[in-house]
């Protein structure tokens, strides 16, 4: 994460030009003793300074999510998939069961973090000897070394769950081998471990609103309790929380010294009440919100049952698409937009990775491909699912209907000519992300005639299709569908005569709308009343208790779906805690798509399956538009989805085989080879 944790320091001259190499925890942090001597490092404020704002250096980008990837990421989630069956895409890779712990490709970040780890011990205890430095620096310092060593355990958490912690020590290479032979922490003692270091954290960290623009992309206070809050959400959840699901993928999985099941098998109520305290904490912190932008003269008028009282009463007084498409296409500074808790101000791998979204024939790979599924997830524009019968806007499921009626709404254009009814009338969500055939493309900074302002069909006998694929045969949809969220309408990729542009693009760790979501979850899944001994702001523990309170739960649910320009939740959905967690499951597959949320979701929800063939679809991109055959929903007929699997251990990756026999105590992740 080089970025995210940019600060306008001006370093020492020997941190200038030096570049990392991968290395795993055992071996030793050698960087500073290269150039000068150790004690040297914390010898001066500046010195120190510069040692801890290096560190951050060795974190991945975390828009790092669909190719070069240090996750899984988005192609190994059921949102997207491509042709490119390439070490590139370790995610796609990971599908098709061609990752193993002898090659994770760019996913094995195990050694940096495990180098982060033990610079940070370095750093706790060191950091008291620097002169000059007064208490409150030094506790500052090591507020955010605790946030790095946290966050360092929070990647590895999420890619290898249970963890082996090694504490506060700082490894040295020259002790006997029983000195690193350690066993794995449990997945609640994993969880714990990490929720505390950010709470070490919290309690010197500045608040979001004490940061200057200069060094924005800094974690704050905010960052610390926004990431407890996501934590304690996975922890309740059935996987890892005595559901079914974590009895069938971990019922057999236990530590070897002690017999304890590494991930719980009994079911603890409380979880769901801690999850929903540390949701509230970041909401009654009073600074962040969700992004919104006023409504103008080409804003769409409300359907008949949308509130039409202003926001955040209703959804009136906004611009639906623009709240949210500005957030994630560069139209929005970061800087200005408090919905974002942490972000990447500038993401290189966002800006790279648009490519992949625009057809050959306009610069583009093209091949960036959305299921069906996920197209059909979004509502209509009045709320109403897409096969409800007689709705205000009926969705017309014959993909051979076409519009009568060419629209323009919030500056985006949908077309008469050849664009399906079932495109018509959705939400602005749908239109904020989904890019499908006869989409209207705009590339304003591409000046040459033709490249520009123009509709994209994705046929076989068309240049946005099979026919525009060029020399790659793999450069085009094979669902009929791109995904378009962080397109820009400036943004052109032709660029042969330097004729296009694309503007910079921040990516969100984490946004203030899985916030709200979140609490909203926890609360749904609280039983009775639970009072629990939780943390304030600055980490004293009080009693609070928790209830599922159904006002609540509609007052901060209501901010999305207003925000969306969509009605609130019924009376009817509120009464069903089964019937809420299914509203909520696809809330945020809409509202995170393509954001690398919905990996960890469906595995946390116990819903990890299907491979079932039906389970993607899309257009047939082997149709012509000129017959229309193309115009029809078939299964996705790719090698990568014939192949696909999913089985239980892919929850997570394996470690590294090399790792394991440094460590003969630490247990390989359940299925997968040593």
């Amino acid at each position: 994460m080089k970025n995210t944790f940019k600060i306008i320091l001006v370093l020492s001259m020997i941190l200038v030009g030096i570049t990392f190499s991968s290395c795993d925890f055992l071996n030793v942090d050698s960087y500073f003793m290269d150039t000068m001597k150790e004690d040297s490092i914390f010898h001066t404020k500046k010195n120190a300074d510069g040692f801890l704002w290096n560190t951050p250096s060795l974190f991945p980008d975390p828009g790092a999510i669909w190719g070069s990837s240090y996750c899984p990421g988005e192609l190994a989630s059921d949102e997207l998939v491509a042709r490119w069956k390439s070490s590139e895409f370790a995610g796609l890779l990971f599908t098709v069961g061609e990752i193993s712990s002898e090659n994770l490709y760019s996913m094995n970040i195990w050694g940096n973090m495990y180098k982060v780890i033990n610079r940070c011990n370095e750093m706790l205890v060191k950091v008291n000897t620097v002169p000059n430095m007064t208490s409150m620096e030094v506790s500052q310092y090591k507020a955010y070394v605790h946030f790095m060593r946290g966050w360092a355990y929070y990647l590895l958490l999420q890619n290898w769950g249970p963890l082996l912690i090694v504490g506060d020590d700082i490894i040295k290479s020259n002790e006997p081998a029983e000195y690193y032979n350690k066993e794995r922490a449990t997945y609640d003692e994993s969880v714990n471990y990490v929720c505390n270091e950010f709470e070490l954290a919290a309690k010197y960290m500045p608040n979001p609103e004490s940061i200057p623009l200069s060094m924005y992309g800094r974690p704050t206070k905010g960052t610390a309790f926004a990431l407890i809050a996501r934590l304690r959400l996975q922890q309740a959840s059935p996987l890892y929380n005595g559901g079914t699901a974590a009895r069938q993928y971990f019922g057999a999985w236990t530590r070897k010294s002690d017999g304890v099941h590494y991930v719980s098998q009994e079911y603890d109520p409380t979880k769901w009440a801690v999850a929903a305290a540390s949701c509230k904490r970041v909401i009654d912190m009073g600074y962040y919100e969700l992004h919104i932008v006023p409504a103008n003269k080409l804003t769409p008028a409300l359907p008949s049952n949308v509130p039409s009282e202003p926001y955040p009463n209703g959804a009136g007084g906004i611009d639906h698409f623009h709240s949210y498409k500005d957030m994630f296409d560069g139209e929005t500074l970061p800087q200005f937009n408090k919905e974002f808790i942490w972000a990447e101000p500038v993401s290189s791998n966002v800006s790279n990775y648009i490519t992949h979204s625009f057809a050959r024939t306009d610069g583009g790979w093209g091949g960036m491909s959305v299921p069906q599924r996920v197209v059909d997830a979004y509502y209509m524009v009045d709320g109403s699912e897409i096969s409800h019968p007689g709705a205000e806007y009926p969705y017309e499921p014959d993909p051979l209907a076409f519009n009568q009626i060419a629209k323009s709404f919030s500056g985006y254009e949908l077309k008469t000519s050849n664009v399906p009814e079932m495109y018509d009338n959705r939400e602005m969500r749908f239109y904020a992300s989904i890019g499908f055939s006869g989409c209207f493309w705009t590339m304003n900074s591409a000046t040459k005639t033709g490249q520009n302002n123009k509709q994209v069909f994705y046929g076989a006998d068309q240049p946005g299709g099979k026919d525009g694929a060029g020399n790659n045969p793999n450069d085009y949809t094979c669902t009929g569908y791109v995904p378009v969220k962080y397109i820009h309408p400036d943004d052109a990729k032709k660029d042969d005569d330097k004729n296009g542009r694309v503007m910079a693009k921040p990516f969100p760790t984490i946004r203030y709308a899985e916030i709200l979501l979140s609490y909203v979850e926890a609360l749904n899944n609280t039983e009775g009343n639970i009072t629990i001994s939780f943390p304030d702001n600055y980490g004293d523990l009080h009693d609070i208790t928790l209830t599922r309170d159904e006002n609540e739960m509609k007052k901060y649910f209501n901010l999305i779906r207003y925000r969306a320009g969509l009605p609130g939740l019924t009376s009817a959905q509120l009464a069903d805690k089964n019937i809420m967690n299914n509203v909520l499951m696809k809330e945020r597959q809409i509202e995170f798509f393509n954001e690398n949320q919905r990996f960890y979701d469906v595995r946390r929800w116990g819903i990890y399956t299907a491979t079932d063939k039906e389970y993607w679809t899309g257009m047939n991109v082997e149709g012509k538009f000129s017959d229309k055959t193309f115009y029809q929903i078939v299964p996705v007929n790719i090698q990568v989805i014939r192949d696909r699997i999913a089985e239980h251990k892919m929850v997570w990756l394996p470690i590294n085989h090399d790792e394991l026999l440094k460590v003969p105590k630490m247990d390989q992740n359940p299925g997968w080879d040593r």
